[in-house]
């Protein structure tokens, strides 16, 4: 058995903070990754347009800021080249392809003992240290609702996860499934390459332009919540008009505050509003009953037929499934049950990171809470 002081188990943008940060205070940690490269969501399963949707001085990891020549919003290939450029710096080196079945506190030697399968040796490793970070990120596992009929779909059905580009839909019928900002940016990527495209809104959505949300965040340095909703609210009105013409209804918690309170991000609005207003992108029924071949049937009995469906449906976390002995620190869907700010520490040395629904800025500080704290124990 390998013995460490600390295992950070994956290695997004969340793990190679954490590990940069240990780094910093000497502290020697091993990384267990379960893909064949860092950041795997990034690099292998994110759709060509993809720009981070906050400014990059919300997106730095710690100790290292982006480069000067970026610009505000960072595209998805200069970010990936942020990332390799940050392993470089901090000479992180992933040990890839280790898939963690188990990690389980052991009371006797207080240590964490976790057990990893090498997927090139096909063999089980054990690995064992006072500390356990999980990183494995809030997008761990594609979640595909099921559909009544989905099985006799004729045409491509995918999740977000495997959508690349628009290109190769070209005057295709497309269906988009999920109203996050994932399918509201895919849905405008249809379009623009000529997909005649639906979407569908299951909940109310706050729409706010970039500007918006980047003048909300510094707002919210010096004001409270509650007031910078008003005005965000009072903006998004200004700009987008009633959406409820167009089948989207306005939530009536503010956008910050249901960030905080549910983790669910507002809509960052680069071009989709548009799109729907000019009847390009068709909002349908919120609920579909069943597939019947090409056609869906929605709640209120009409038929479409469509040749793709892409669901934009989230993530599931399978941290409940490996982490044995936890009943402190994260609930059964991965995430953390201590409330902000005390969600990233458990009990026993166990820690998590990125994990708190506040995007690479929450990740950022969660790693240098975990770095300090294990810095002022060992």
């Amino acid at each position: 058995m390998q013995e460490q002081v600390a295992i950070i188990v994956g290695s997004g943008p969340s793990g190679l903070a954490t590990a940069a940060c240990l780094s910093q205070q000497s502290i020697p940690y091993i990384i267990l990754e379960r893909e064949d490269c860092i950041a795997s969501i990034w690099k292998k399963y994110s759709y060509d347009r993809l720009h981070l949707h906050l400014a990059k001085q919300f997106c730095e990891l710690p100790h290292m800021s982006f480069p000067a020549s970026y610009p505000t919003f960072v595209p998805r290939k200069m970010f990936i080249q942020y990332l390799d450029d940050y392993v470089s710096h901090f000479n992180i080196s992933p040990m890839f392809q280790r898939t963690v079945e188990s990690a389980e506190y052991n009371e006797v030697s207080k240590r964490w003992v976790v057990k990893a399968r090498n997927a090139s040796s096909g063999e089980v490793e054990k690995y064992s240290a006072k500390f356990l970070v999980v990183a494995t990120g809030e997008t761990t596992n594609p979640y595909t609702p099921e559909v009544e009929g989905l099985n006799t779909f004729p045409g491509e059905v995918i999740h977000s996860t495997r959508y690349k580009s628009g290109k190769e839909f070209k005057n295709k019928n497309v269906l988009v499934v999920g109203s996050g900002n994932s399918g509201v940016e895919i849905a405008l990527d249809l379009a623009n390459h000529g997909a005649k495209t639906s979407i569908i809104f299951r909940s109310p959505a706050h729409f706010l332009s970039r500007e918006m949300v980047y003048l909300g965040l510094t707002m919210l340095k010096y004001f409270p919540v509650s007031l910078v909703d008003l005005l965000m609210v009072m903006l998004s009105k200004l700009v987008y008009g009633d959406l409820t013409k167009y089948g989207i209804g306005r939530p009536t918690e503010g956008p910050f505050y249901m960030k905080v309170k549910y983790g669910k991000y507002p809509l960052f609005d680069v071009g989709t509003y548009k799109k729907i207003k000019s009847g390009e992108i068709q909002v349908l029924p919120a609920e579909i009953i069943k597939v019947q071949g090409n056609d869906v049937l929605f709640k209120n009995d009409k038929l479409h037929p469509f040749d793709t469906i892409v669901f934009c449906t989230g993530f599931k976390r399978s941290t409940n499934l490996w982490l044995k002995g936890d009943e402190y620190l994260l609930n059964e869907d991965g995430l953390p049950k201590p409330t902000y700010p005390n969600h990233w520490k458990g009990k026993n040395g166990l820690y998590c990171v990125g994990l708190s629904r506040r995007g690479l800025y929450g990740a950022s500080a969660d790693a240098q809470n975990i770095a300090n704290d294990i810095k002022s124990i060992v």
